[in-house]
């Protein structure tokens, strides 16, 4: 336990460079402190005690701001910088050296039974409000950008960012898409161009008639 706290500690001196003394973490950092408490809760939850694990957990989110589910699987070396309002689902399954960002939240579509959380890979950063929903899994070595909602599968060396989230650069290379997000198709306003061109087709239509009546009665006297 001890070494797993030393270890804990050493991920803050490696990640945040505004990190000063070892003091200094072990009583401010929430992040710390909820990925503490998640291994209390953890525990009780693993070996059947879900009420008195929830109710760690609530205690830990009351000091931290930060909801983790006992039932959450975390890997070694999770980092949660300015945590408030982080939020870890019940199946949600992180692996190993990842980062997440305060405002994050890794949660569900609605009320699906059994995995409906998403599964982080290794080495994963999520940054700043990200909203990762529904049972999928982002791959190893991949970037979620700030505000991005992602609802769909990320492969591994990925970097996804928008609403929805799309992938922007895999294995280094920056991805293209056909279907132009910015300048959509919009039905209504096609229709109302349709609309538009048959009145001035009709216009047209209703002058010639009108020369060529008043044409024949010219001609009759």
């Amino acid at each position: 336990m001890l070494s797993q706290m030393r270890e804990d500690i050493q991920v803050v001196f490696e990640r945040d460079p505004a990190a000063r003394s070892t003091f200094e973490v072990v009583l401010t950092y929430s992040g710390l402190h909820a990925i503490w408490g998640h291994r209390i809760s953890h525990k009780l939850w693993k070996a059947g005690w879900f009420t008195l694990a929830r109710v760690v957990s609530q205690v830990t989110r009351f000091f931290t701001g930060i909801e983790i589910h006992p039932g959450a699987t975390i890997g070694k070396g999770l980092f949660i910088d300015h945590g408030m309002g982080v939020v870890i689902g019940e199946t949600c399954e992180i692996g190993d050296n990842v980062t997440i960002y305060q405002g994050v939240t890794l949660g569900g579509t609605g009320k699906e039974k059994g995995k409906r959380h998403p599964t982080v890979g290794n080495n994963v950063i999520i940054a700043s409000g990200a909203k990762v929903l529904g049972s999928f899994k982002i791959g190893d070595n991949s970037k979620i950008g700030a505000g991005s909602v992602v609802l769909q599968e990320v492969p591994p060396n990925s970097t996804v960012v928008g609403i929805p989230g799309r992938i922007r650069i895999q294995d280094g290379k920056r991805v293209t898409h056909d279907l132009d997000h910015v300048n959509l198709p919009d039905p209504v306003a096609d229709m109302i161009r349709g609309m538009q061109q048959e009145i001035e087709q009709l216009r047209k239509e209703v002058a010639l008639l009108r020369e060529e009546k008043a044409k024949n009665e010219h001609s009759v006297h």
